[in-house]
């Protein structure tokens, strides 16, 4: 993001096409992963957070506020890229982690490595590709996405505040911890890379824009994913069949007897 005013922020990203193809090929290693370890409440759900990426980025973003631009490129096919890529890796991350798996951290050090050796992959191997430049404004939707994660939060936390039975709480550090941490892993990547920091000059900018986007930008749908992730997984099995229906708040009860760490 560029910062241009007070309020006026400008998300920006700067790369070559070699990029998107060697991402398609790493999400498509990353789906077929999660298929043949039959993780598919995780696959459906990333599939799900792109599709929902895409009519946020292309549908809200670009067609009704007619905050996108692209440069070197094809609007519609950038964004679907983009929202493919973000939305699974994004809501797989987020999936494996408030469903405690067994190896979260074995599968989320494979997505930041990816973010991480991406963009210098790509310079080297796609050096004389065609460049592409998209960015959207801002305005003051930010307030919109802060009202929203108002919303979420404030509602756990009022719960939490009656809830006499602790087993029954949210976890709401950890799914803050969540919320930040997968934004926080994609900004810091595309910083480094030199994706996002292209159009940056003033360091201020750049620290902003990461402080900003990792604590609002996907936090804000942090509690709503862990309800939906609470209310389907009291209902089905992460291979797909159905267990025995328990309440969502004893879902939450077993989430939180299930204890953070690789095994």
């Amino acid at each position: 993001m560029q910062c241009t005013g007070a309020s006026e922020v400008i998300a920006q990203r700067v790369f070559n096409t070699a990029y998107i193809y060697l991402d398609i090929a790493f999400l498509a290693g990353l789906c077929a992963l999660l298929a043949v370890k039959r993780k598919w409440l995780t696959l459906l759900f990333g599939l799900a957070g792109g599709v929902l990426y895409m009519i946020v980025d292309y549908g809200i973003f670009h067609l009704a506020l007619h905050t996108r631009s692209i440069e070197g490129g094809n609007l519609f096919w950038v964004l679907l890229w983009m929202s493919m890529s973000y939305g699974i890796t994004n809501f797989v991350w987020i999936w494996l982690w408030f469903s405690r798996d067994k190896q979260a951290f074995t599968w989320t050090l494979a997505i930041l490595v990816w973010w991480i050796c991406a963009p210098m992959l790509s310079e080297a191997v796609g050096a004389n590709a065609p460049v592409i430049k998209i960015q959207r404004t801002t305005g003051s939707y930010h307030g919109y996405m802060a009202l929203i994660m108002i919303a979420g939060y404030f509602a756990a936390i009022v719960w939490n505040l009656f809830q006499e039975d602790k087993t029954k709480r949210f976890p709401l550090l950890f799914i803050f911890v969540v919320g930040v941490s997968v934004q926080l892993g994609w900004e810091f990547s595309l910083l480094l890379g030199n994706i996002r920091s292209a159009a940056i000059a003033d360091a201020w900018d750049k620290l902003r824009t990461l402080a900003v986007n990792s604590l609002v930008e996907t936090n804000l749908g942090a509690i709503p994913i862990y309800c939906i992730y609470a209310a389907v997984s009291s209902r089905w099995n992460e291979n797909l069949r159905k267990r025995d229906k328990i309440a969502f708040t004893d879902r939450i009860a077993e989430l939180n007897a299930t204890p953070l760490r690789e095994r």
